[in-house]
Order: C-alpha cells, then sequence, then structure tokens
C-alpha cells in the first residue's frame, strides 16, 4: 500500500457544542478506532446540501467503521445562533453527530477555507485526505475502504454502532415547510419540505385537507426528495420544485395524480446538456418557480442560474446565469448569481431572491428584443449582509428565500435570516420592514389585503394585515465572519492543489480535464492573473494601493477510472468555488494554497 503523509488531527471544539449524540460531549479519543470523515458545512450553503446528500448511502454502508461528524460553521450570523442550527440540523435530515462551531474555532484548526469541505481522519486520530467542494463520495469511499483493510490488518480499526443519537420527533401539522400557493378555491398547498410531501390546507391556513406523498424520500408517483417551490400553471395544475431529486413535478389537485416532466433524478455536472427534452437533461436543486413569459421558470439554486422549461416543446434550457457564483448584471448569459431561491413574477419583470448574495434582483426583456438582462435592485455581493432599510442602494437583507409581487409594483421580500417581511418600491427606491419577530420566512402569498408567510421554523402559515406604514427597526450590517488571509505585495502564486483518487486519472481524452476561473471584488485588487485558463496553479499580481478585497477562485477537475481492462471508465467531476478574504501586508504569504482534494503539502 502506497504511504500516506499524516497529520495529527486537532480536537473538536465548539461553543454551541453537540447535537445528535444525547447530550454527550464527543472527543477524537472517544472516536480512535474508526473512520472519521469531518464535514464542514453550513446551512444556507446548496453545495454542503449536496454534500449531505453525497454522504447518506457512503454513511450506511460503513456504519460500522465510519463516523460522519458535521461540524456546522457559519457564514451568516443567523447561523451562529443555535437553535437555527438545531432547526437546520433537523430540517434537512442529517443523522449523524454535529458540532456547532459558531466562532470557526475548528474550521480554524483544520486550516478549512470553503464551504463544504470534507477531512478524511483514520483509526490512529491522522488526518489523511482533506476534499473541497462537492463530487468527491466515490473517492472518499475508496480511501475509507483502503483504510479498512489496513487497519483490519494492524488491529487498529474498532467495529460496531456509532455515537449517534436521534432527537425525539415532533408532532406539527406542518414541518419547516418551504414554499406555498394559493390555490383557485382559496385554500393552500405548501411543501412539507422536510416531510418530503405536500399539504393541502383550508382557506384558514391551518385545517389539513390531504397530504399528498409517502413521506418517504424517492422519485416516484408517490414520493418527493424535500420539495421546494411550487408554481399554479394556466391549465389549474401546480408544478413543483422537487429539490434533492433534481427534478420538476405536476400535481394536478383535482384528480390526485404526480407526474415528472422535467429532469433525470439525477444532478447537473460541469459538462452536462444544458437544454433538449426535459426528461434527459439533469437539473441542479430547483428551489423555486414561478410562470412568466409563457414558461415556467426555474430557480436553480444548485448551479447559480435561472432556467425554462417550455410545456408546448418538453425541453428545457438555460435561460441565464454563468455558474458562477456572485453578483454581476448584465445579459442574461453573463450574469452571475448566487443561489437564486425565490421568483415571482410581475408584468416584464420576473422578481428573484438570490440568497447568497442577500440581494433582490430582477430579470426583464432587453430594449432590442434580444434575450433579457438581469438588475439588482438590492444587495452588493456575497459578504455584506443585515437589516438596514433606506435607500435600496444602501440597505441590506440576510439571505432572503422569497419575494412576493405587491398590488402597488413593488415587492415583499422574505427577508429569511433577519426573520423579517421587507419590501422594496421600485417607485421611491426605498427598502422598509413590514413586519419582524417571523422565525425563519421563506416565502409569502397574498390574499386580497393580507399576506400570508410561510414561517418554515415556526412550522406554520402566518396572516398578516399589510401594514399602510413600516416598522422601523435599528439598522445592522455584517460582514462574513471569515479571517481574512494576509498576503503579500505583489506576485502572489496561486495553487490549487488537485490529487487524483487512487486507481484514478485526470481525464484528457477530450481536451483539458482542469479548469480554473479568477476574478475579485473589487475587481481592481488584481493587476494581473484575473480570468479563465486550464492550469490549476496561476501566477497573480496583487495591485499598488488596494489594501484588502476578495479572491474569487473556482476549480474543477475531472478524473476517470484508470484500469486498462475497463472499457468505459467511471468518471468523476471535483469542483468547487472558493471566496478568499485577504488584506495586503508586508510579511504575508506570497503563495496561496486551495485543496481541491488531497493535502497539501506546503
Amino acid at each position: 500500500m502506497a504511504s500516506r503523509a499524516r497529520v495529527r488531527a486537532p480536537e473538536l471544539i465548539g461553543e454551541g457544542g453537540w447535537l445528535n449524540t444525547g447530550n454527550k460531549d464527543l472527543t477524537l479519543s472517544d472516536l480512535r478506532g474508526r473512520i472519521v470523515v469531518l464535514d464542514f458545512w453550513t446551512f444556507c450553503c446548496v453545495n454542503c446540501l449536496h454534500v449531505l446528500d453525497e454522504l447518506r448511502e457512503l454513511e450506511e454502508r460503513h456504519r460500522d467503521t465510519v463516523v460522519i461528524i458535521g461540524v456546522h460553521s457559519p457564514k451568516f450570523v443567523h447561523e451562529a445562533e443555535h437553535q437555527a442550527v438545531v432547526d437546520a440540523v433537523e430540517r434537512y435530515g442529517v443523522e449523524h453527530p454535529v458540532l456547532d462551531d459558531p466562532e470557526l474555532a475548528t474550521w480554524k484548526q483544520y486550516a478549512v477555507r470553503a464551504w463544504p469541505t470534507l477531512v478524511v481522519i483514520d483509526p490512529e486520530g491522522y488526518v489523511v485526505a482533506q476534499h473541497a467542494g462537492e463530487g468527491h463520495a466515490h473517492a472518499i469511499e475508496a480511501l475509507i475502504e483502503e483504510l479498512e483493510a489496513e487497519h483490519e490488518a494492524k488491529g487498529t480499526l474498532r467495529r460496531g454502532d456509532g455515537p449517534y443519537v436521534p432527537p425525539e420527533p415532533v408532532a406539527t401539522d406542518l414541518r419547516f415547510p418551504g414554499k406555498a400557493v394559493r390555490l383557485p378555491d382559496g385554500g393552500f398547498l405548501v411543501s412539507d419540505t422536510t416531510r418530503h410531501q405536500l399539504v393541502e390546507l383550508a382557506a384558514d391556513g391551518e385545517r389539513v385537507l390531504r397530504r399528498i406523498g409517502s413521506g418517504e424520500r424517492g422519485l416516484t408517483p408517490d414520493s418527493f426528495n424535500e420539495p421546494q417551490g411550487l408554481a399554479l400553471l394556466p391549465d389549474g395544475r401546480v408544478a413543483v420544485a422537487d429539490t434533492v431529486n433534481h427534478a420538476i413535478r405536476v400535481f394536478d389537485p383535482a384528480t390526485g395524480a404526480l407526474t415528472t416532466v422535467a429532469g433525470t433524478g439525477k444532478q447537473w455536472w460541469q459538462g452536462s446538456p444544458t437544454s433538449g427534452p426535459a426528461r434527459e437533461v439533469a437539473l441542479s436543486s430547483p428551489w423555486d418557480l414561478a410562470w412568466w413569459q409563457d414558461r415556467l421558470w426555474i430557480a436553480m439554486a444548485g448551479v447559480h442560474q435561472l432556467w425554462t422549461y417550455d410545456p408546448a416543446t418538453g425541453t428545457v434550457e438555460v435561460a441565464a446565469g454563468t455558474t458562477n457564483e456572485g453578483l454581476v448584471d448584465g445579459p442574461a448569459a453573463e450574469a452571475w448569481f448566487a443561489q437564486p431561491s425565490g421568483l415571482a413574477a410581475a408584468g416584464d419583470r420576473l422578481w428573484i431572491a438570490d440568497s447568497e448574495t442577500s440581494a433582490v434582483r430582477w430579470a426583464e426583456p432587453a430594449e432590442d428584443g434580444d434575450g433579457y438582462v438581469v438588475r439588482t435592485a438590492v444587495g452588493t455581493g456575497l459578504f455584506d449582509f443585515g437589516h438596514r432599510d433606506g435607500a435600496a442602494d444602501q440597505a441590506l437583507l440576510q439571505h432572503p428565500l422569497g419575494v412576493t409581487a405587491l398590488p402597488d409594483g413593488s415587492v415583499a421580500v422574505a427577508d429569511t435570516y433577519n426573520h423579517a417581511l421587507r419590501r422594496y418600491d421600485p417607485a421611491s427606491g426605498e427598502v422598509t420592514t413590514l413586519a419582524t419577530d417571523l422565525r425563519e420566512p421563506s416565502a409569502a402569498v397574498l390574499v386580497d389585503d393580507d399576506i400570508v408567510v410561510v414561517e418554515s421554523a415556526r412550522h406554520r402559515l402566518t396572516r398578516l394585515r399589510l401594514p399602510e406604514e413600516a416598522v422601523r427597526v435599528e439598522s445592522v450590517a455584517h460582514r462574513t465572519q471569515r479571517a481574512a488571509t494576509a498576503v503579500a505585495p505583489g506576485a502572489l502564486r496561486l495553487e490549487v492543489v488537485f490529487q487524483a483518487p487512487a486507481g484514478q486519472k485526470l481525464d484528457t481524452r477530450y481536451g483539458p480535464s482542469t479548469r480554473l476561473l479568477v476574478s475579485a471584488t473589487p475587481p481592481e485588487l488584481l493587476a494581473g492573473g484575473a480570468g479563465a485558463g486550464t492550469d490549476l496553479a496561476r501566477d497573480l499580481v496583487l495591485a499598488d494601493g488596494v489594501t484588502e478585497g476578495v479572491l474569487h477562485v473556482s476549480a474543477m477537475a475531472a478524473s476517470c477510472d484508470d484500469a486498462p481492462d475497463i472499457e468505459y471508465p467511471a468518471c468523476h467531476v471535483h469542483q468547487q468555488d472558493w471566496g478568499v478574504p485577504v488584506e495586503v501586508a508586508e510579511g504575508g504569504a506570497a503563495r496561496l494554497g486551495l485543496v481541491l482534494a488531497g493535502l497539501d503539502a506546503e
């Protein structure tokens, strides 16, 4: 067996304590003899949610040798609240121990730079691998099988039940509902996300009329997998964003029939088709839906894009976004989004809740009639958020998940992590607060002069009278709390570390198998080195006079099985986006290493 670099794993510490352990604190010595996989995640991050799903099967197959530990490392202020982490663990069906680390103590000890990051610790307590981003489950499982054999032979592997203790279930009619739509008869259809069902409620928003779906995860005529967005179609049926199934379903309230109209059930990866017959093209975490411009628009949170489904032709295609994560306006094909999670059609505008940039944006037809353009109403980028009213160019939101068009042309915003309902008025250019003390509102539905809010973390719909005057709140502004990396002025060597998993090699059959895209906020931070390329190492030049900023790095590598006797080798795509806060100072580092897969030797 090839020798493997080993570093002693730092202890697991977090002020928030442990979840899913029956109130027991865990230490690495408690886990000695087991293979430990640390999953550094935060619940706002759709890529982290993808990894939770990737790990489920691995977790089940190696339950007697592997312990997965979620290390919750917050980006937003709200995510540092302990109860919010408790809610997220239940909401997303996390069935392993979770360490709540609001101060990023363990994150810093392991030198993590991105969500999600996976770290593998061997049965003797040494770090043997680190992987950033998605698509690593196959490589990690191969490493686990290698470690099982190695430590079984050495006598250092300990089999048995893990430390996971499930929480007590709570009885409520809804459990972390995601979105809602008003039906023609005045009732509501709600996506009961955590229970993998739809629930039809009476007009009072409380009485349950029926449940749709078995309640078990699946892609069958009687099952969903964490459904979210809903949209009423012109024929009276309801389109459903079946998020973790990566599919669009259609439910007929009259007959109860459920059909799949788009998606393969598999997640879209770079290089996959971006248009074609809807049942033959993969999707990625569709989060919300809206009927606009004679098509169903899809907020494709998993790849930071908007797609459309045309029922007349049975096809899907990308409508806006490049798959790069950030906030860039302009022609639809050049725009950048960051987990678009809410849509609302209003005349010539499609309003968008762009959650990771804490922004409200819109799409509209281009003036020359050629496609669409994307513009931003509120929000500045990935790292600024808070609760501040006033002029839209300085107002702040915190991870909004829903938008609702109001009769006067303004838009209500489900400002999720601020527990508030906000309003943006295009006529005045002002942002105000309509209501506070809402627990993680994720959507809202207009009903006459009232607005019905989906209070996701209170497991209910809440009816509010639209106030004539806005609520006034004290302004708060935040920046992401990750420490900046000190870098030296001038030349900076960027190296993305990628080591193909055992038994695999880079796939070069159709050209370069790696991709690197680099940009900065502000753009003036980089005097040289920005742009796209195929080499995972690049020499950057930091501009004189710019002392701080954020380097945005997106990397992708494709590897395939290397055995000569395999006629059709299986291939795997590894990809990750980093936003690295930097401060330019004498004595800072001249090299920035980011681990995509493997261990950084420097």
